[in-house]
């Protein structure tokens, strides 16, 4: 009760606009970021993202990277600088045309004890049969559900305990593709897999990240290479920007 009591930190600002469907056209404008007080996590950020591209962002754990998407999903709000998505700045956005638009793949996917279909669909409950196997099959997760006791009606578990990582992975792959973001964001999502499981998951990002605007936050160069944009971050500051 303590938890849910806590105030509202980030708040929807009166008269936030209903945009239509986002291009994907990202800008973070001289963005700082503190979480305490003369402390910055960012620093003076300036990173223009195209409609469709592909942004990497590597660096030493703590430089900044996780948090540069936390401002874009206005977890948190920028100190000073704006971040934009197709021109507007998105405090001026509501929340559920920015977040319902952002698709995100962590590094460790929460599962419920429920089947597959509800896992999957948990995002966007109306979604059909159709959608449920087309993004599971971009996933390479779908001939997996196909071996399954019961296919798409197979419950999985508390915590999803009868999947492996890597097919952990592929379900939050199918998850956040059926949401049909115009951005996505994947964040470490391969750092924890073997070679084979990378293997998968790297065929299934090929046609996921095709013509959608994505931020992938990696260690592994196998991750990054097909990036058009490479993005090195060190304390809070880009020091470097380029292709592989």
């Amino acid at each position: 009760f303590e938890i849910l009591d806590w105030s509202v930190e980030i708040e929807q600002r009166k008269g936030a606009k209903a945009f239509p469907r986002l291009r994907g056209h990202l800008k973070f404008d001289h963005v700082w970021f503190e979480y305490n007080p003369g402390e910055p996590v960012l620093k003076d950020i300036c990173l223009e993202i195209q409609p469709g591209n592909t942004v990497a962002l590597v660096g030493h754990t703590g430089c900044g990277k996780t948090t540069l998407t936390r401002l874009l999903m206005r977890f948190s709000d920028v100190t000073g600088g704006s971040v934009s998505v197709d021109g507007q700045d998105i405090r001026d956005l509501q929340f559920k045309v920015l977040r319902g638009q952002i698709g995100q793949v962590p590094q460790d996917s929460v599962m419920f004890n429920l089947s597959i279909r509800d896992n999957l669909t948990y995002g966007r409950p109306n979604a059909t049969e159709d959608e449920i196997i087309e993004a599971s099959r971009m996933a390479e997760i779908h001939e997996f559900i196909l071996r399954t006791v019961d296919g798409y009606d197979t419950m999985l578990g508390e915590d999803g305990i009868k999947l492996s990582v890597g097919e952990k992975q592929r379900f939050a792959i199918a998850r956040a593709v059926l949401t049909k973001p115009a951005v996505l964001i994947l964040d470490e999502a391969t750092s924890s897999l073997d070679s084979l499981s990378e293997a998968l998951i790297q065929k299934a990002l090929s046609t996921v990240l095709a013509g959608r605007t994505s931020i992938v936050i990696a260690h592994r160069l196998s991750t990054i290479v097909n990036a058009d944009l490479i993005v090195a971050m060190d304390q809070g500051e880009i020091v470097e920007s380029g292709s592989h």
